[in-house]
């Protein structure tokens, strides 16, 4: 691919994600992101077949980017609090590089719209998590809730400080920062 090609489809591939972050895959359209990525409609379909194949690119993309930015480093050999400060700090890493996956992520993990292997990469991403709460379950350090409801816990609450902080509701700063993860970590750990 060229330089020009590698923009274009760049420019596609952002532009999709800020849309259907936003608006969802039904509300966006193929001329809605020719418009927003500034190129033709027939552009985006000489990189992806139609709307269900950019989608679901998008969507293992991202869960698979999700994935090794977590998994990278991950401490497993440390404590279960270690771990949690891992998977808080990567998840803002992550959010700071691809400021709309996650809202993407979360809008169409259960989408009709997605294949088999979008829904096998959503399956691992909370298999990450999972493990993570069950381990901590096991060690006694972590509230003996379903791992679902934990991950909703955290993942919840992490969307929303960052939809504030998007909306310049709030300043991001290492002091919020660090107080966010404590509650948070508070929120899920087992209190004697």
């Amino acid at each position: 691919m060229t330089v020009t090609t590698l923009n274009k489809r760049d420019t596609i591939v952002s532009s999709a994600l800020e849309l259907f972050a936003e608006r969802g895959f039904d509300a966006t359209t193929v001329p809605m992101i020719a418009t927003s990525a500034n190129v033709g409609a027939g552009t985006i379909y000489r990189y992806f077949e139609n709307k269900e194949v950019l989608v679901n690119t998008l969507f293992q993309e991202y869960v698979g980017t999700f994935m090794k930015t977590i998994e990278e480093g991950f401490p497993y050999h440390e404590s279960i609090r270690d771990q949690f400060h891992h998977l808080f700090k990567n998840m803002i890493l992550f959010t700071n590089q691809h400021e709309h996956a996650l809202y993407f992520i979360r809008k169409h993990s259960a989408g009709h719209f997605l294949d088999e292997q979008s829904r096998e990469d959503f399956t691992q991403l909370l298999e990450l998590f999972s493990t993570f709460f069950d381990e901590g379950k096991e060690k006694n350090e972590i509230r003996n809730l379903p791992s679902k409801a934990l991950i909703a816990i955290l993942y919840g609450a992490f969307l929303e400080l960052q939809n504030l902080i998007r909306a310049g509701e709030l300043e991001p700063s290492p002091e919020l920062s660090s107080g966010v993860e404590e509650s948070l970590w508070d929120s899920v750990r087992r209190h004697t």
